[in-house]
């Protein structure tokens, strides 16, 4: 933690006091002293410079312009209103699911983690490492019919970013989820990047033939492990596993998007999983960030702050001037600030619109289904 210019006079005072009483010249104690700050000085940049957290003398050195009036809800809002943000960034993370139903991954008791003890797992972190995969596919298939998307409706959190993108003021929406609500709500492909995968399309791992949602649906809802009509591999929905690489997509579109970000807007994200978590330090040293959770994520630790190294969020520093809290319900911080922006009623009606649209084509699909059945299962029905 930085000393104030007093408590900087007086450690130098001290030390100069010390010196002369062990008769040592003040001279060799300065020059001892400033040996000792330049190695901490090293140290710094090393670490800096080899966990990319490098920083420029002139960005360093540049006076902070603070893009709020105040660093608060309030301050967001009114730098809304006045148009000063055309390229909002939104980062989701399982917390604007949850009331779509789909439980996130560490909520203590309720956690998807928490559940999977049915699947007697190694560990419950197993059901989405590709190597565990790999040898025994079908925990994760079994797990893939009760989570699978077409089940759940979307929040209104996904709405709210839709309103985000209608009102030309979103550039990107970033997301770890694999629920492919944000697709069902209506925002472009184009304005998604889905960093941990989808189930919107599948690969055999052998032969990488690709498969449509629809194929897999069917398969996955059959009780089967879905398997190759090319080569007999297994089939595996292009989502994440762990030992996996993150979507080309994702690093292109990054690299692109979050310079051009002037407001960056974190919801439901745990910020604990990287490399997504680190998105939140690559926008400019300016751009507001607002963080709508159930609790803090992405605060600077305290040896990252010694260092002076990475900037994470930064809610209670004297000089905080971006970096805003707001703690409770995704749905409910989304209709905060569509209610202070004046799209509330816009929201709430896009909200029950939508769900009832959703609702009469699941029907209508379900119904398809009984009176029709597929190919496959008709297939199957005649050699029987």
């Amino acid at each position: 933690m930085a000393s104030s210019g007093r408590d900087g006079d007086e450690s130098q005072k001290g030390e100069a006091e010390s010196c002369v009483g062990n008769g040592s010249s003040s001279k060799d104690g300065y020059q001892q002293s400033n040996e000792d700050e330049g190695a901490v000085e090293l140290i710094r940049r090393y670490f800096a410079e080899k966990l990319g957290f490098s920083e420029d003398k002139k960005e360093v050195f540049q006076e902070k312009v603070k893009a709020l009036t105040e660093a608060s809800v309030d301050g967001v809002i009114k730098y809304i209103q006045e148009r000063n943000c055309k390229n909002i960034i939104t980062m989701a993370g399982a917390g604007i699911s949850t009331a779509a139903g789909i439980p996130d991954f560490r909520s203590p008791g309720c956690g998807l983690y928490s559940n999977l003890q049915k699947y007697k797992l190694p560990d419950p972190q197993a059901i989405f490492e590709i190597g565990f995969f790999r040898q025994n596919p079908q925990p994760f298939f079994t797990l893939a019919k009760e989570l699978y998307p077409g089940s759940f409706k979307p929040t209104l959190c996904h709405y709210f970013i839709r309103l985000l993108n209608e009102k030309g003021l979103l550039l990107r929406h970033y997301t770890q989820n694999i629920d492919t609500l944000e697709r069902v709500a209506g925002l472009p492909a184009e304005k998604i990047v889905e960093a941990h995968g989808t189930f919107h399309t599948s690969h055999c791992l052998e032969c990488k033939h690709e498969y449509t949602v629809d194929w897999m649906k069917e398969r996955i809802f059959s009780d089967s492990v879905p398997t190759c009509e090319k080569c007999d591999g297994v089939v595996k929905p292009d989502i994440v596993f762990f030992g996996e690489d993150l979507p080309t997509r994702f690093f292109v579109c990054a690299e692109k998007d979050f310079p051009k970000c002037d407001l960056l807007i974190i919801l439901g994200s745990s910020l604990t999983v990287q490399p997504f978590a680190s998105l939140i330090d690559r926008v400019p040293k300016v751009c507001p960030r607002l963080l709508i959770n159930r609790e803090r994520a992405g605060h600077r630790d305290w040896v990252m702050a010694a260092l002076q190294m990475g900037r994470g969020l930064d809610f209670d520093s004297r000089d905080n001037f971006r970096d805003v809290a707001w703690l409770g319900s995704c749905d409910e911080g989304c209709q905060m600030l569509a209610d202070k922006l004046g799209w509330g009623d816009e929201l709430r009606k896009l909200v029950v619109d939508e769900h009832v649209r959703i609702s009469k084509q699941q029907n209508e699909t379900s119904k398809r289904q009984t009176e029709y059945p597929s190919e496959k299962k008709r297939a199957e029905s005649e050699h029987q």
